[in-house]
């Protein structure tokens, strides 16, 4: 039993099947280490053991009797905070919401619990989805190393995806959130294309930027998930109506023939050394694999990242109207982000969506010649918590780091976060592969090939 918080889903799902371990032999185990290893992690804040017992004997049941549901059937998972759960705590890293127990779930949720899938709890956050967490609340602590960065607002999905104590989580992404936390943590991070999963009964951070996807240890356990939870939802009308396909269906068709874009300046300016070496190791791999490298240049950010910020403020301002500033003194310093949004006015809004809109057909002409882009996920590696506190205290500093994640929150890009190494000290290295509108197959079928020829994915932190 002591292995099994490290398999990944697809394996979990046919040990289950073939009968080595059930649903209910499973959640115990997960329950036992979130108990044993969580409180020096603070990844979860709130634990549905009752929730997760009933779903797992319910799984179990069905399996039994014939009924199966698929990979997630009987699959203990976890979500963030931020995604309403009926009946149970959905808080947003607030102490505004500590009491906050929505009345539905959200679509996301549903979908989940129609696959089969046993959930364990809510994920902790930063404070209302932004930079920082509430100094009321103690933060997820990264598993490999405590005094290292976790990962921005989706950090307890990322910390307890790593550390064994789901087998994969929700997160959302505005401005990195799935991404950042998975690069930190060392797992798999899909972020869909915008509009491709629905928002509905998830808590606003900002809403043309709010990204829903799935964070676990392997690209085929994020495809799936990411199928389960995709598509139309009549109860958020900017969900695409697009069909969701089989992500997994091309799973073994590799890269060979595939034109993955590398803009070397672009990926390799302001970064520090081990991330240029990672990026650079990731492109090698997908060449051996056969897999066409074209060098391309890819549109200037600059201007964009500049309007993500009047995106985020005005839109975290729209957010927050019920709340503040009726209850400005229970907020912590995301109340600087609302007060800004509530300064911007109209002219520098439009100029941002201008902005947004250049950016975005820029590199969809971009993408006429590629398939993926091969890029970095973040500028640092062995990011040190004293390192973010300083870093992020100033815009400059946060624009940099954000430099390779709001682009494409911007341009509503799909992309794949991959596990690529590890520094000298031992932590967590990462790249990202870019993908066109709804072409999450391609990147899941891409990061599939890169990790059946390399095994990041499978190392974990000794806990």
């Amino acid at each position: 039993m002591t292995e099994w918080h490290y398999g990944t889903m697809m394996e979990t799902a046919a040990a289950i099947r073939s009968r080595k371990i059930s649903p209910t032999e499973l959640t115990e185990a997960l329950l036992r280490r979130i108990g044993e290893i969580d409180p020096a992690l603070r990844s979860f804040a709130t634990v549905t053991a009752d929730v997760a017992r009933e779903q797992a004997r319910w799984a179990e049941a069905e399996l039994t009797h014939g009924v199966d549901r698929g990979p997630l059937h009987g699959i203990p998972i976890a979500v963030k905070d931020i995604i309403n759960t009926a009946g149970i705590v959905t808080a947003a890293g607030m102490p505004l919401h500590a009491h906050h127990r929505p009345s539905f779930d959200a679509t996301v949720v549903e979908r989940l619990r129609d696959a089969g899938a046993v959930l364990l709890g809510k994920l902790q956050l930063t404070e209302g989805a932004f930079i920082s967490h509430h100094p009321a609340i103690a933060p997820p602590l990264n598993p490999w190393n405590a005094d290292y960065y976790a990962g921005a607002s989706s950090s307890g999905s990322g910390v307890a995806t790593a550390a064994g104590l789901c087998f994969a989580a929700l997160g959302s992404d505005t401005g990195g959130s799935i991404r950042f936390p998975s690069a930190a943590n060392g797992v798999t991070g899909l972020k869909p294309t915008w509009g491709r999963v629905s928002r509905h009964g998830v808590f606003a951070l900002a809403a043309s930027l709010d990204h829903i996807g799935p964070m676990a240890r392997s690209a085929s356990d994020a495809g799936y998930m990411l199928r389960v939870i995709a598509g139309r939802d009549s109860n958020d009308p900017t969900t695409l109506a697009e069909d969701v396909p089989d992500y997994l269906a091309g799973l073994d068709h590799g890269v060979s023939g595939l034109r993955i874009g590398v803009d070397v300046r672009y990926n390799e300016n302001g970064c520090d050394p081990d991330v240029v070496a990672a990026v650079r190791d990731a492109r090698k791999v997908f060449e051996s694999s056969g897999a066409v490298i074209k060098e391309v240049t890819v549109p200037d950010p600059s201007a964009v990242m500049a309007a993500w910020g009047s995106y985020c403020a005005v839109e975290t301002a729209i957010a927050h109207e019920p709340t503040y500033p009726l209850h400005a003194e229970a907020y912590g310093g995301l109340a600087q982000l609302i007060e800004a949004g509530r300064a911007i006015d109209a002219s520098v809004l439009m100029k941002a969506h201008h902005q947004r809109l250049s950016f975005s057909g820029a590199l969809a002409a971009m993408f006429l010649d590629i398939d993926l882009l091969l890029v970095p996920t973040q500028t640092r590696a062995d990011f040190t918590l004293a390192q973010e506190a300083e870093l992020f205290a100033t815009s400059e500093g946060l624009a940099g780091f954000l430099r390779y994640a709001t682009p494409f929150d911007m341009s509503g890009s799909p992309t794949i976060t991959l596990p690529g190494g590890f520094t000298a000290l031992g932590m967590p290295l990462s790249f990202q592969l870019v993908g066109r509108h709804l072409d999450e197959a391609l990147l899941v079928r891409a990061g599939h090939a890169y990790q059946q020829a390399t095994d990041w994915h499978r190392r974990h932190p000794t806990l």
